[in-house]
Formats: structure tokens, C-alpha cells, sequence
């Protein structure tokens, strides 16, 4: 009898909240994969916790990290990145959540749930596709393929935690001292985030929100080009002070006026969750965990009958981890 092959997946940055969607998604793959954790730290183990307090082993990333792997999910920063390249390049195929590959050569953008044709060359390292970007062409591609779209404007508000268990800490200490009267945290985004909203970071912040903002526009223009006819929007990248989820603010015009009822029809499908006006209206708290856009609040602009409002909502995290398990099923 022939041996049954477990395949094995490798998470470089296993401790990051992202990881742990990943890990999430995987558990539920059958046959689910054997999950090896790397910490993002080379020679260097770690312990972390897992969801129930488990205590979690992670692996060096050294050169033994990635024997008889299949796929590596990259989960942590730029230097892991590049460092699992160096081990692990011509030996299992790569799938980046974090964009630090992004720009080599052997990179392509995936975001599975727009394509109809899913293959990945073996040389090829699957970047994915920022979750603000897939969602706004998501929606594009499904309003094109019925309505001509003249033009649209888009704000969209980022989470705390795009910047990871850091990111969700500093918004929860500043929230907590400010009620307290005590100084606050600042060290990711060297501005008062909680109860507030951010179009820029402090100086001292080793992140750019205008450099978050032209990522997801990148990768729009990308999937823009390569499923539809909608012209690129005016866009906008506002800090939010909520922990999870993209929440998306959008104004479109038409050719001509649709309806309501006709741009709910033709939004609805597998990936987007329509509610209606009856309906409870779509918000990033409900959006927690779920693998699908929700779209609502659907209304005219009282000033132009051709345009239309829009609410969209999407667990940033959950819709990663989801791109991420499509396209690592093409090797496990």
C-alpha cells in the first residue's frame, strides 16, 4: 500500500496575528497540512501563546527550518522575508502576506477570489494582494460587468491591528491612560489614535500611512487592469481607532442611474454579503472572522441621481489568511 503524504506548510513569523488566521484556515483544509511555526528571529526559538494559552514552539529560521516543506507563508517582516527567500527560494513555494517580496522579479499579485484561472508557476512567489484592494475590485468587477462606471471616490479606514499585536496594544493602553489621565503610548503611531482619527502619522513613527495607501492603490490598479473596465478611484487612507477590520466609505457614478435594487442584484455572489435596506447595515465588529465582503448601505447621492453611497466592510486579517490557504491548495 502506498504511503499517504502529509503535506507540511511552514509559517515564517508564526506568533503574528495573521499567522494565526492562517492557522486557523489551514485546520480546516483537508487533508489539513502539518503546520511548522518559524519564529521571525534567525537561530533564535521561541515560545508563544496560542489562542487558549497554549504554549506554542517556534522553530529558528535557520537552514534546517524549511526541509521537506511544500509552501512557506511569509507572516512577519521585510528581514524574515528576505532571509526565508535565501533559505527556502528554490525549495518550496512562497506565499507572501506581507508584501516584502513584492518587488522581485519571480513575484506575482494573487487574489484568488477575482481570478478564473488559478496556476502559479513552480518559480513563481505569490504575493497577496492587500484585502482594501481585493475587496474594491471585487466590487468593480461585479458593478462593470452591468453598469458603465464613469468615476468614484473612496475613503477607506485602517485598523489598528495592520500593524499587528503592537499596533492593537498601543490603541487599547492609549485608550485606557486617556480615561485614566495618563500619558499615552506612542511608539507606533506617535499620535493619539484612540478616539481619534489620523490622515497621518507623527514624525517619530516608524510607519507611513501615505506608504500604506499607495500599496493598496498599487494593487488596485493591478486588479483593476486585469478584471474590469472601471477607471481607477480617487482614494483616500484614513487610521481608524478600531482593532479589526476595513471599513470602506465609497461614492460611485454611473452613466446612468441604476437603481438600488439592480446594484444589490448584481453585487451579490459568493464573496459579497448584500444588506439590503430591512437589513441590519454592515459594520467592522459584525465583519470579525468572516471570509466575505459585506456590502450595504446603498443610497442615491441627493445631488447627482447617477451617483450612489456604499458601505463595504472586511476582516483585513481573516481575508488574507483565506488568499493566502486558495492559493497554497495549488501545492498541498
Amino acid at each position: 500500500m502506498a504511503e499517504f503524504h502529509i503535506p507540511t506548510a511552514a509559517i515564517v513569523g508564526g506568533e503574528t496575528l495573521v499567522a494565526r488566521e492562517i492557522r486557523e484556515v489551514l485546520n480546516g483544509l483537508k487533508p489539513a497540512p502539518d503546520v511548522r511555526l518559524i519564529s521571525g528571529e534567525p537561530e533564535k526559538a521561541k515560545i508563544a501563546r496560542g489562542d487558549e494559552g497554549e504554549a506554542m514552539i517556534l522553530t529558528p529560521l535557520d537552514e534546517d527550518a524549511f526541509d521537506e516543506v511544500d509552501v512557506v507563508f511569509l507572516a512577519g517582516n521585510a528581514e524574515t522575508g528576505q532571509k526565508t527567500l535565501e533559505l527556502a527560494g528554490d525549495t518550496a513555494a512562497i506565499i507572501d502576506v506581507t508584501g516584502s517580496l513584492e518587488d522581485h522579479p519571480r513575484a506575482r499579485l494573487r487574489a484568488p477570489m477575482l481570478e478564473k484561472v488559478r496556476e502559479l508557476g513552480a518559480s513563481s512567489i505569490a504575493v497577496i494582494a492587500h484585502p482594501a484592494s481585493v475587496a474594491l475590485a471585487l466590487v468593480f468587477q461585479r458593478l462593470t460587468a452591468a453598469f458603465t462606471v464613469q468615476q468614484s471616490v473612496i475613503e477607506i479606514f485602517e485598523p489598528a491591528s495592520e500593524h499587528g499585536q503592537r499596533g492593537i496594544q498601543e490603541l487599547q493602553a492609549q485608550s485606557v491612560n486617556l480615561l485614566s489621565f495618563k500619558a499615552l503610548p506612542k511608539d507606533i503611531f506617535d499620535q493619539q489614535v484612540a478616539f481619534n482619527l489620523l490622515s497621518e502619522y507623527g514624525p517619530e513613527s516608524p510607519h507611513k500611512l501615505a506608504d500604506a495607501e499607495a500599496l493598496i492603490e498599487r494593487h488596485l490598479a493591478t486588479l483593476l487592469h486585469n478584471t474590469s473596465n472601471a477607471p481607477m478611484p480617487s482614494m483616500r487612507l484614513i487610521q481608524a481607532p478600531v482593532f479589526h477590520g476595513y471599513t470602506i466609505s465609497g461614492w460611485i457614478e454611473f452613466a446612468s442611474s441604476p437603481g438600488v435594487a439592480a446594484i444589490e442584484e448584481a453585487l451579490a455572489c459568493a464573496y459579497i454579503e448584500v444588506r439590503r435596506a430591512a437589513e441590519e447595515a454592515p459594520n467592522n465588529v459584525g465583519a470579525t472572522g468572516e471570509n466575505v465582503l459585506s456590502a450595504g448601505g446603498i443610497r442615491v447621492d441627493r445631488n447627482n441621481p447617477r451617483a450612489y453611497w456604499f458601505w463595504l466592510v472586511a476582516d483585513n486579517l481573516r481575508l488574507r489568511a483565506e488568499a493566502a490557504a486558495a492559493v497554497a491548495k495549488e501545492y498541498l
